[in-house]
């Protein structure tokens, strides 16, 4: 559980919590030992940088660790969000099936917001042009039966700044 104090700062956190906090908020280093790393950089043994992130974890500090991916930087220029509106009692088999695609990066449910927006099921594919994009979406059409569901294709016009969970830092160590 999230143990938060009214001043902001997690309680039961030491200075080299903290201090790996503030690094894993940049990211993990790009090298075979990234933990052996951080433990380089804070003065202490990689096992105890394994057992912080652990305890981080624990405390509800971190929730989750994620890959952010430039897919820009690595030559995807055309990413678009393809959506369905699939009926609600078969969203979970279709999701099944358009996740075992390779090209469908993220597949997740969200509620409809009618009248403006039908659409319930959402897929992310992330291609290098849109012909290609488009060309997958018409695969899953066709392999997955989706013919007469109603669905929308939007393509990325901009990027936004991608990045790692960001923790405010405590100016006082906690008792």
């Amino acid at each position: 559980m999230n143990r938060l104090r009214d001043d902001g700062v997690f309680a039961g956190l030491g200075e080299v919590h903290r201090r790996l906090l503030d690094l894993l908020a940049a990211g993990l280093p790009l090298t075979p030992r990234p933990y052996r790393d951080l433990a380089a950089t804070l003065g202490v043994s990689e096992d105890e940088v394994i057992d912080g992130v652990a305890a981080l974890r624990e405390l509800g500090v971190i929730k989750r660790f994620g890959v952010v991916v430039r897919h820009h930087e690595l030559g995807y220029r055309a990413n678009a969000m393809a959506v369905w509106d699939i009926p609600d009692d078969e969203v979970a088999t279709v999701a099944e099936r358009l996740r075992a695609f390779p090209f469908v990066t993220l597949c997740y449910r969200r509620p409809r917001r009618p009248p403006v927006w039908p659409y319930n099921l959402f897929c992310m594919i992330h291609g290098r042009d849109r012909a290609r994009v488009e060309g997958q979406v018409g695969t899953l059409i066709d392999v997955c039966g989706l013919d007469g569901y109603g669905h929308a294709v939007l393509f990325s016009r901009r990027r936004f700044k991608q990045r790692g969970a960001r923790y405010a830092r405590a100016a006082e160590p906690v008792a």
